[in-house]
């Protein structure tokens, strides 16, 4: 079954999102009123060492008033490449320069009410530069063993669910198998 988006207006507007009424046919001919968030692309990134840890950040989001383990993001500023903007983030959000970027998945977080897209990225190595200019992101920056992220997952530490996937993901492809008992 197929929706058809009939027409589609903005009712709010800002430089990060819009909130836009769009008119959409059902299959059955019927019509609905359907709101929806417009978003621009959003940057992700870590650093994974040689000691198969992962650089995360510890937050609270006052949205949800709940605390947990993050991966630095930020929107990707027009015309800037989404790869470059994940490096821009991590850098800021943890101090930390990663090495050359591999991309490891993207997602849609919640594709029935926006067109968010997230960007997700990790590299093997990076340099730390200094402390971090965006220091307010976070109540702190460490590094996680990998070993541990489907515990942190499972206890609800990592709520962002594409941040979840990407780090468990992660801990497939770094580790190979779950090494849980």
């Amino acid at each position: 079954m197929q929706w058809t988006k009939q027409s589609e207006k903005t009712v709010y507007a800002n430089r990060w999102f819009s909130v836009n009424l769009a008119d959409v046919e059902l299959p059955d001919g019927r019509h609905l009123d359907h709101f929806l968030l417009r978003l621009r692309p959003v940057a992700v990134a870590t650093v994974v060492n040689e000691a198969h840890e992962v650089l995360l950040l510890w937050r609270h989001r006052f949205i949800t008033d709940s605390w947990g383990w993050e991966l630095a993001a930020g929107v990707v500023e027009d015309g800037e490449d989404v790869a470059v903007a994940a490096a821009r983030e991590l850098e800021e959000e943890t101090g930390w320069r990663p090495g050359p970027l591999h991309h490891l998945m993207s997602v849609e977080p919640s594709n029935g009410l926006t067109d968010a897209r997230h960007h997700i990225y990790w590299s093997d190595e990076g340099e730390y530069v200094g402390h971090p200019v965006d220091d307010f992101e976070s109540d702190r920056r460490e590094w996680v063993p990998l070993k541990v992220v489907p515990d942190l997952v499972a206890a609800g530490e990592v709520p962002a669910a594409g941040m979840a996937a990407a780090l468990l993901l992660l801990h497939h492809l770094r580790l190979g198998q779950d090494d849980r008992p």
